[in-house]
């Protein structure tokens, strides 16, 4: 079994131990940025499907690499309006959405024989300034705004808990994601997603309800500087 295989089935059980004997099925995304194909193939081989990309320019050669396998492309990033095109036609899924102007960015260059494009809003539920993402408060407005928009189909809320190591703190940040989220769904929003949880944290957003965590370093390791490696694609975003 490779090194990779054996840290999904890690993670795996970490997220096995939380849910019990609960039914709700969890995605495991495997952030891939700053990891060479090779690594992205192993994951594959190992049961990945759900693949996490931060910077497109980084992302797309190795999207092209990759594009006879049956995987599902997240980009996770912050998204810069200008990039819209090239995310819209490449992607399946966005996870950081806070504007309403890329959302349309997105909207407008999806292309329709691709079906609609899969977004998550990002909402600050650390507060932290260095975070993107809408306040907790404005999450519905942009939702109603965002659910309107043609080929794109909302699916829920993002968030990024602070880094810490308390799980209490990690434990109130993504509840108040899900009560975000329980919100769309009352006000008959058909969200069905919240993608929360990472490698250090992932018990804790488990625990609260998510059903997407984003996993890099528990599943490829520790990522390498750029350049040390000449498999490495570099980015430039």
């Amino acid at each position: 079994m490779s090194p990779i295989a054996a840290n999904l089935q890690a993670i795996r059980r970490r997220i096995a131990v939380v849910l019990g004997d609960a039914r709700r099925e969890v995605t495991v995304v495997a952030v891939s940025k700053q990891k060479p194909v090779e690594a992205i193939r192993a994951a594959f081989e190992a049961g990945c499907r759900d693949f996490g990309e931060n910077y497109v320019q980084e992302s797309l050669p190795k999207i092209a690499a990759l594009g006879s396998l049956p995987i599902t492309w997240h980009f996770i990033g912050h998204l810069q309006t200008n990039k819209a095109r090239d995310v819209a036609e490449r992607f399946d899924w966005v996870h950081g959405i806070d504007r309403a102007k890329a959302a349309a960015a997105l909207s407008k260059a999806r292309p329709v024989e691709r079906g609609p494009l899969n977004v998550c809003l990002q909402v600050n539920i650390s507060a932290e300034d260095t975070k993107g993402g809408v306040a907790p408060g404005e999450a519905l407005d942009l939702a109603h705004e965002v659910a309107a928009l043609p080929v794109l189909r909302l699916r829920g809320l993002m968030g990024i808990a602070s880094p810490t190591a308390d799980a209490t703190v990690q434990r109130r940040q993504f509840a108040e994601l899900r009560r975000t989220f329980d919100g769309l769904v009352k006000a008959g929003l058909a969200v069905d997603t919240l993608s929360m949880g990472m490698s250090a944290d992932l018990e804790s957003a488990v625990a609260e309800g998510a059903t997407m965590v984003r996993i890099g370093t528990a599943l490829f390791g520790e990522r390498q500087k750029p350049g040390s490696d000449p498999s490495f694609v570099r980015h430039v975003a």
